[in-house]
């Protein structure tokens, strides 16, 4: 039995309140965390009138808007691609970017000037109807696993319609959701088009209630955001301005978290007396612990310098030093690039409970790629580099000092693995352009839909 449109309305009108209570809740139990946080970290400082109240920027005019929302920096870098090919098919459109965190909303600012970017409402029906008359969308497009509840049923009462792009749903996910049955299968079945990574990810979302004709499997679109080329003008730069040699030999650990750069530090300390050759670069993954590593590097009385510290001209050490500087990357945005500079890649949150980060980047770049075994939350990606010999899987100190021992003294072996690498990520490629295709179809049917109905009135 379908239901009726008033059984649905008064289902989503009690589902606002109950979400509204609840989260009203979860941020009055956070209250004592947040304020920790702001004044021990500063974050959360930003953005609590477009968060709680849905007061962004209005948007003037009435051309067609593309709201295009990711949570944080890998989101917001993913947007690139579906961001240059929508223009590049619609440049009569107003194009804006929204994002939940402070690193992410000015890594925003920055790469994609001059479109405007806001700090997306929470999921209050009050924040998120203010929003969307503010806004006004024509589409709404969520990254990956964004379901709020509040801010679909706002968009789709403005008359948007709702995508979700690059989809994935872990098994963990999947198995906390399940209990949210009743609550998300309502939302997901509101939604019009799921473009998700994998068959598997496709099948959760099914299981969980969407409707099958919205849900199509394209790919990973972070594969078409994956820079390959190690002679770029920005890769050059950075080279340039760290001293890297010819003759060095870069180890790269990215994305990571404590206590995988004391781990990397270590296996650098032990391996850089016999190769004085090896450079050690470190990026960790958040912006708050970038103090927290300095001090690690000064307690290890390692001769380092800081990204934030440099100033125009040369790198500050001479690359003649003995042993070479190591580098800490304090600076949220760049990574994408120092990759193109690593010959030896480590990327972290894969040995701790993060699940892993993004290891398509220096695999695109040629690098030989590792990572720790908890990787759940690029499960299918992992799959694919391990069955291909495209990366080493390292479980521990012991297995990475290993790896990059082996990766010195076995050129042929390194070489291999990061040509490997670089081959499957250009393997699978287009997951970008099918998206777009589906956005594109999916505006193409409303506008018959919406023609139909002036032609019955």
């Amino acid at each position: 039995m379908v239901p009726s449109k008033k059984n649905n309305s008064s289902f989503v009108l009690c589902t606002s309140y109950f979400l509204n209570l609840a989260y009203l809740t979860a941020v009055l139990l956070a209250l004592p965390w947040l304020l920790y946080q702001r004044l021990r970290h500063g974050k959360y400082r930003e953005g609590w009138d477009a968060k709680f109240w849905g007061r962004v920027p209005k948007r003037s005019g009435d051309k067609p808007c593309l709201w295009l929302h990711a949570v944080s920096v890998g989101e917001v870098n993913l947007l690139e691609p579906i961001l240059k090919r929508w223009e590049a098919l619609h440049p009569d459109w107003d194009c804006l970017i929204s994002t939940t965190t402070q690193t992410g909303y000015h890594l925003a600012k920055k790469k994609y000037a001059p479109r405007s970017v806001i700090y997306c409402p929470l999921d209050f029906t009050w924040a998120v109807r203010r929003a969307m008359r503010r806004i006004r969308p024509t589409l709404l497009v969520l990254t990956e696993l964004e379901l709020w509840p509040n801010l679909v049923a706002a968009a789709k009462a403005h008359g948007a319609k709702v995508a979700v792009v690059n989809g994935r749903l872990s098994e963990r996910s999947y198995r906390g959701y399940r209990r949210l049955a009743w609550l998300l299968g309502p939302v997901l079945r509101q939604i019009d088009l799921i473009a998700v990574q994998s068959d598997e990810y496709a099948e959760r979302f099914r299981m969980l209630g969407s409707r099958d004709e919205s849900v199509h499997v394209t790919g990973s679109i972070k594969f078409d955001g994956a820079r390959t080329n190690r002679d770029s003008a920005e890769v050059r730069r950075l080279a340039r301005l760290a001293g890297i040699e010819p003759s060095d030999i870069v180890f790269l650990a990215g994305s990571t978290q404590d206590p995988e750069e004391s781990i990397a530090l270590s296996v650098f300390e032990r391996l850089s007396p016999e190769f004085p050759r090896l450079r050690l670069i470190l990026v960790p993954r958040h912006p708050e612990r970038f103090d927290e590593v300095a001090t690690l590097l000064n307690r290890h009385g390692a001769n380092h310098v800081r990204r934030s510290q440099w100033t125009p001209g040369p790198w500050p050490l001479t690359p003649s030093s003995s042993p070479p500087p190591i580098l800490l990357v304090d600076a949220v945005g760049e990574l994408g690039h120092w990759w193109g500079t690593a010959h030896i890649a480590f990327v972290g949150g894969s040995l701790t409970s993060r699940g892993g980060q993004n290891m398509i980047e220096p695999a695109a770049y040629g690098a030989a790629v590792s990572f720790g075994p908890n990787t759940w939350n690029f499960r299918d990606v992992v799959s694919l580099f391990t069955a291909h010999d495209a990366a080493i899987v390292v479980r521990g100190h012991a297995d990475l000092e290993a790896f990059v021992r082996r990766c010195l003294t076995d050129l042929a072996f390194a070489s291999e693995l990061g040509s490997r690498g670089q081959k499957l990520v250009l393997e699978q490629q287009g997951a970008a352009d099918r998206t777009i295709d589906l956005l594109n179809d999916l505006l193409a049917k409303h506008g018959a839909q919406n023609d139909r109905k002036n032609k019955a009135a």
